[in-house]
């Protein structure tokens, strides 16, 4: 809050080098690939979905993509897309990712069929949209997915609410807990969710 926090959100929200891999005021500070770092999320996506071999995931939001990277290791035969809306994360996934990326922004609607999906995911993407683009976001991701995950960051008391203002660089929706699951209800999504507090 006290390190020129503007200025730091405005090159965040470019979604470049300086985001990814540049000075941490500006995101990530640095986000590479560590062998077995996101298996159990996968293990437990996998099993939650009983994904195989054939089914399609979708990963709106995938940034490096090495969430569905571990997806691919543990079910090679996954046919996997994703999109964000920064290039330089695309450019960036892992060199033995086969799965197909593209450029596209989250709140524009999907060059997808209905349920031509097994597994939607978005995770820690939703919250950077603003509340009118959350609607046709939720929307698209309900009308192409079978199955449904997202995570957003939220808060639950005033300190957690402080927190997340004083961590979040690219968030343009802070809303507490309940205020999501209406926003949820409200714009037809019925697919899991889950949250994380900065405590």
């Amino acid at each position: 809050m006290v390190d020129d926090k503007v200025h730091c959100m405005q090159k965040a929200k470019e979604y470049g080098y300086e985001y990814w891999d540049g000075d941490r005021r500006y995101g990530y500070g640095g986000y590479s690939y560590r062998p077995g770092y996101w298996k159990p999320v996968a293990e437990k996506i996998i099993e939650r979905y009983h994904l195989k071999a054939g089914d399609k995931v979708l990963d709106v939001g995938c940034g490096k993509s090495y969430l569905l990277y571990e997806l691919q290791l543990l079910i090679p035969g996954l046919e996997i897309q994703g999109f964000d809306i920064s290039q330089y994360g695309m450019d960036h996934c892992h060199p033995d990712f086969k799965g197909h990326l593209f450029r596209h922004r989250a709140q524009d609607p999907y060059p997808f069929k209905d349920n031509e999906f097994d597994l939607v995911i978005s995770l820690a993407t939703l919250h950077n949209l603003r509340f009118f683009e959350l609607k046709v976001a939720l929307q698209e991701i309900e009308r192409v997915g079978k199955n449904k995950f997202i995570m957003v960051e939220s808060y639950r008391n005033e300190l957690e609410m402080f927190n997340l203002e004083c961590w979040a660089l690219t968030a343009e929706s802070l809303f507490d807990l309940d205020e999501w699951i209406w926003i949820y209800n409200e714009f037809g999504y019925t697919g899991d969710y889950e949250f994380i507090y900065f405590e």
